[in-house]
């Protein structure tokens, strides 16, 4: 069976059901299944069909609790730049900081890491690879896999690239965390159309 042929759901449901998942169960993706991912992500558009990215899949343990742990210092040196210190100057209850927190403190736990990254550095790579990350989402979703989008810090890029043999010349643009979710897929919640679209012009708002 081909990867085209294993990805069948429908293309509505899959996007009006794809949603950032945090929380993963610590079952493995099959090696079949992380293939059909990184499949759908190198056929995304990119400028001049230059292919600028490499996808690098970290499914070893012990490499991934040492970038988990290199993402949280990252996370925390991104509130640090916001005036956020600790959790304690983060408001308790649900909310996406809450999350994105929690996901910090496990991200070493995911069953796969992959990191997106350009093989150049600038914004013209950059812009290449970045359709690639939608495309490994939806793959990710029709599997009944979930994942989200996660940026580092420049203060462990460095670290980063040292530790997974990442060339000086390329850059990581996302890293997205991938497993099977500890909840469930669902609708999302966000603004009406007309709020964020116009026709034209600026002031003149899709009715």
């Amino acid at each position: 069976m081909t990867t085209e042929s294993r990805l069948s759901m429908p293309l509505g449901e899959t996007i009006y059901s794809l949603r950032a998942i945090r929380r993963f169960k610590p079952d493995p993706i099959p090696d079949s299944d992380l293939r059909d991912i990184l499949e759908a992500g190198i056929r995304a558009p990119n400028g001049g069909n230059a292919q600028p990215w490499h996808f690098l899949a970290i499914r070893d343990p012990e490499i991934r609790e040492e970038l988990g742990a290199l993402y949280h210092e990252a996370w925390w040196a991104k509130r640090k730049d916001e005036g956020i210190d600790g959790p304690e100057d983060i408001p308790p209850g649900k909310s996406p900081r809450r999350s994105a927190m929690r996901l910090a403190n496990e991200f070493g736990k995911a069953p796969v890491i992959i990191l997106v990254c350009a093989t150049s550095k600038g914004q013209g790579a950059m812009g290449s690879v970045i359709p690639s990350v939608q495309n490994i989402l939806l793959a990710a979703r029709a599997l009944g896999i979930g994942g989200t989008i996660t940026t580092l810090h420049r203060q462990v890029e460095e670290r980063v690239h040292r530790l997974l043999g990442i060339p000086e010349t390329a850059q990581v643009v996302y890293c997205i965390p991938l497993g099977y979710p500890r909840g469930s897929f669902g609708s999302t919640t966000r603004k009406p159309l007309p709020e964020v679209c116009s026709y034209d012009r600026w002031d003149n708002p899709i009715t």
